[in-house]
């Protein structure tokens, strides 16, 4: 009997340890400080002045800061690089000091020339940065941009010393603060980027594991295509003791069914969307899990005015008058959406347009029979393009349905991955587009801007010299009230001209584990890392 127990003890003990639950990615993270976030598609890239997707400012936030940072409460502007910052009497001159402790990941001062370098990279005409015209703030930026200024020394940046960097505007800028943190002011290592081919060429591969320098709270450690990004905690950051998090694995799931299930199954500890069609099952099983929380982006679709029957105004009407918006957030969104008859979120920064669209089936089809093509005869078969996500098919799905049974049109649904949908967005390859903006700083500028004919961000072919002229009139307008209205003639114009469909205000409707410390709800769907923890 005494050589029997130590034999069976061994088996129980084998058995007890091979039943045992397995910890999860959450119980591992809570204990080790490793958040697990799902961020939806994979990035293109990680150099930040080539990110347009808002979803990439997730991860590059964590390697990079600019020179003011955002209180993780309400975002408004706090020191980052910079220590602080004076302004001139003006408004037109702003002077940061930076921080003697503000380092590169590789140990290396930032300075102020550091910065200037990034800008010149960034203005560089053959970079082709679409996020460039963010810089037209900046005297003689614009003109530096379109090739007609060839002295970069002219632009309104200066480095009186290695901790100084002024920055002068063209006129006052009341949002200038908060357009610092937009990914594109974001500095940039030249040395490490000229390492590895030219500066201002597309497509240099400096931005990878191993040889991507930043300055942010954490370094790059990882990046499986497809798969995840991992970054860890930098110990030469400024302000590293006050990181908590030791690390943040991004998972690029397309699917947000499958993004759910690794939620529910412990692998995540919060979300980039939920399934439309689960919001109401968590609202009433699992509501402390459900987040639904503000945020200052819209829901549209893009017409390429440059293809056949897309270019005819009242063709374009009609299909935005066809849509019951009211539908579509009530009955498949369920998360607080609103009904988006304009382009700009209302009550961005005290501005909100006054829509004159609605969904009227008969206006479409007058429209339709003004254009030519009465009870739709003679309109050829559209696509409409999305990346693929559950959410996303569901409404193309209703909007196919209403404009064949109210115009007899017929719209073919194309799905493709994000990389694919980003390229035909580039190219132009695309009748009607899937598409998101959400706003990069609080005010309608961020939303009106993408339209003018220099943006970097229209990609529909539609150019007014109307609207550009009543836009940059805006931005020589000081007062309030006089440069809200002539924003809403701007808006009105462009609607009327559609070439984009505004279909719904959007709200961030996700899963998150009472773990997560610090993740206050905000507008821009910012959340600073540093602020940011976990408890078991």
């Amino acid at each position: 009997m005494s050589g029997i127990i130590p034999w069976l003890c061994c088996l129980l003990a084998l058995f007890a340890s091979g039943c045992a639950k397995r910890e999860t990615s959450v119980q591992s993270g809570d204990r080790d400080q490793i958040l697990h976030r799902g961020i939806g598609p994979d990035l293109a890239d990680l150099d930040p002045q080539l990110a347009v997707p808002a979803g990439d400012y997730n991860v590059l936030s964590a390697l990079f800061e600019g020179l003011v940072a955002e209180d993780p409460v309400d975002l408004h502007p706090v020191p980052g690089v910079a220590e602080r910052w004076d302004v001139s009497p003006d408004g037109l001159t702003y002077t940061f000091y930076l921080r003697a402790s503000a380092r590169w990941s590789n140990g290396e001062a930032l300075t102020s020339q550091d910065f200037i370098a990034s800008f010149r990279r960034i203005l560089s005409p053959k970079l082709g940065a679409e996020n460039a015209p963010a810089f037209y703030v900046v005297q003689r930026a614009e003109a530096f941009h379109k090739g007609q200024l060839t002295d970069f020394n002219q632009v309104g940046f200066a480095a009186p010393d290695a901790r100084t960097l002024r920055i002068t505007l063209e006129q006052p800028t009341p949002y200038f603060l908060t357009l610092l943190n937009q990914a594109a002011w974001f500095p940039v290592h030249l040395a490490t980027i000229e390492k590895f081919g030219p500066a201002n060429e597309r497509g240099n591969p400096w931005a990878r594991p191993g040889r991507l320098i930043g300055n942010g709270p954490f370094t790059l450690k990882e990046w499986r295509r497809g798969q995840k990004i991992v970054v860890e905690k930098s110990p030469v950051y400024w302000d590293a003791a006050k990181v908590r998090l030791q690390g943040i694995h991004f998972y690029t799931i397309d699917s947000i069914d499958a993004e759910e299930r690794a939620f529910r199954t412990g692998q995540l500890h919060l979300t980039e969307a939920l399934p439309a069609g689960k919001v109401e099952s968590y609202r009433r099983t699992f509501p402390s899990l459900l987040r639904i929380d503000p945020l200052l982006g819209t829901y549209f679709y893009r017409l390429n005015i440059t293809r056949p029957f897309l270019n005819e105004p009242r063709v374009r009407r009609a299909l935005s008058f066809a849509i019951d918006r009211v539908a579509i957030v009530e009955k498949i969104l369920q998360g607080g959406q609103t009904p988006a008859y304009g382009f700009t979120p209302p009550h961005t920064a005290g501005y909100t347009f006054d829509a004159k669209s609605s969904y009227s089936p008969d206006e479409a089809r007058r429209l339709l029979v003004d254009a030519g093509y009465p009870g739709g005869k003679g309109l050829p078969s559209f696509e409409l393009l999305f990346n693929s996500s559950e959410n996303h098919r569901l409404i193309a799905e209703a909007v196919q349905e209403m404009w064949r049974r109210e115009l007899n049109v017929d719209v073919r649904l194309v799905n493709q991955e994000w990389k694919s949908t980003l390229e035909a967005r580039r190219t132009g390859n695309f009748q009607i587009l899937r598409s998101v903006w959400i706003g990069d700083y609080v005010d309608p500028q961020s939303f009106l801007g993408i339209w003018t004919s220099d943006s970097g961000n229209n990609y529909t072919g539609w150019t007014h010299p109307g609207y550009d002229s009543l836009l940059r009139e805006a931005a020589l307008t000081a007062a309030p009230e006089t440069r809200f209205a002539l924003m809403q003639k701007a808006e009105a114009l462009l609607l009327d001209a559609a070439p984009l469909i505004p279909l719904h205000h959007y709200t961030h409707v996700f899963l998150i584990k009472p773990s997560v410390k610090g993740w206050s709800p905000t507008l821009l769907d910012h959340h600073p890392y540093k602020h940011v923890w976990l408890e078991k």
